[in-house]
């Protein structure tokens, strides 16, 4: 877990002085340590019951694709508002400034179906709320959510576990 720390690039003031960035493209852009995170994401979930991943645009997308290929399950994409070419669902969240809308297709899971969230990092977690939020009304039940980057000072794992989703991160930055 450590060494996978290393292969994340922190880019100072992006996208505005402050903010230390944690980009994940080094990390994906790595073999060997894609393949490890990969592993050590679905890891907990090994054993369990999934029917699908649920992977948050857009680096969700990419390490998603893989955990459920790795699980033996379908993957579910929860996109920004207007992204998905059929019937859907959304659910605002809370921004730094205003309020943004992620979508999922009203069909993509059926009555209890088991659903893990996965997405590149937690920081306030609203994103990974409101894609619990959409599973949730939609007919799923969300096994947990699992990230590889969380960002301890901004709450989003806390926030997310007091509305009852079990959460998973490889690494944790101090900061944001």
């Amino acid at each position: 877990m450590s060494d996978l720390k290393y292969l994340v690039r922190t880019i100072p003031d992006y996208p505005k002085p402050g903010i230390m960035f944690r980009d994940v493209t080094t990390l994906f852009a790595d073999p060997q340590g894609f393949k490890a995170a990969i592993a050590q994401i679905a890891e907990p979930y090994r054993t369990e019951p999934v029917d699908a991943v649920a992977g948050i645009e857009a680096r969700g997308f990419i390490l998603g694709g893989a955990v459920a290929d790795r699980l033996g399950c379908g993957f579910i994409p929860i996109r920004k508002k207007g992204k998905l070419p059929w019937k859907t669902v959304g659910q605002d969240y809370e921004l730094e400034y205003g309020t943004d809308t992620v979508e999922i297709h009203e069909d993509a899971v059926k009555e209890g179906e088991r659903i893990l969230i996965v997405d590149d990092l937690v920081a306030t977690g609203g994103t990974a709320e409101a894609a619990a939020r959409l599973i949730r009304r939609i007919g799923g039940e969300v096994l947990g959510a699992v990230f590889v980057i969380d960002l301890p000072e901004l709450g989003g794992r806390k926030k997310l576990e007091d509305f009852g989703v079990k959460c998973h991160a490889l690494m944790a930055f101090e900061g944001h």
